[in-house]
């Protein structure tokens, strides 16, 4: 698994070597990164890829093309970009957490998102360490940022992210 990767996608079980394929025609061809590489994580139905591009920016290209030929996205579910790679415990979660803090704006809220595979973490105690030290206001149903941990075994990705920078394909094509 590349270990440094600032993207993640979700697919069907079993379709993670056709999401692969597919992230790699989208970074490389489409959007004319060369170097990008993809691969298969542990959990079935996650990948995980790496861009030399701003993954915010791969974001909004990927929807402008699902917008316009949906049919290029046919195994992606979700796309998330990644902003920071940490190691799975507390602390590390805890400093990563507190780099964020400044680009909460005063009068804006956020909410912390966790999707857990293969820990033992407890989600209140994950929720405990990302928000310590942040004096912002807390809006569970409609934030202006989101916190993002996507902790796959012994990493853990985060990102402070928009509600709209996840690129949910199917509810997208349905838009």
């Amino acid at each position: 698994m590349i270990n440094d990767f600032n993207l993640l996608a979700t697919t069907m079980r079993g379709n993670e070597r056709a999401i692969c394929k597919e992230l790699l025609y989208l970074l490389k061809d489409e959007l004319g990164d060369v170097d990008a590489q993809t691969s298969k994580t542990k959990i079935r139905g996650l990948v995980v890829a790496k861009t030399m591009l701003d993954p915010f920016k791969v974001m909004e290209d990927f929807r402008e093309i699902l917008s316009e030929r949906p049919y290029e996205f046919r195994y992606a579910l979700r796309i998330i970009p990644i902003e920071q790679i940490v190691p799975t415990n507390l602390a590390e979660i805890k400093k990563a957490a507190k780099q964020f803090t400044d680009r909460i704006g005063i009068n804006q809220s956020f909410r912390v998102t966790i999707e857990k595979r293969h820990t033992m973490l407890h989600s209140k105690d994950l929720i405990d360490v990302a928000v310590d030290g942040i004096n912002r206001k807390v809006d569970l149903k409609n934030p202006d940022l989101i916190l993002q941990l996507e902790i796959i075994g012994e990493l853990t990705g985060i990102s402070l992210i928009k509600p709209n920078d996840i690129l949910a394909v199917i509810k997208e094509k349905l838009l």
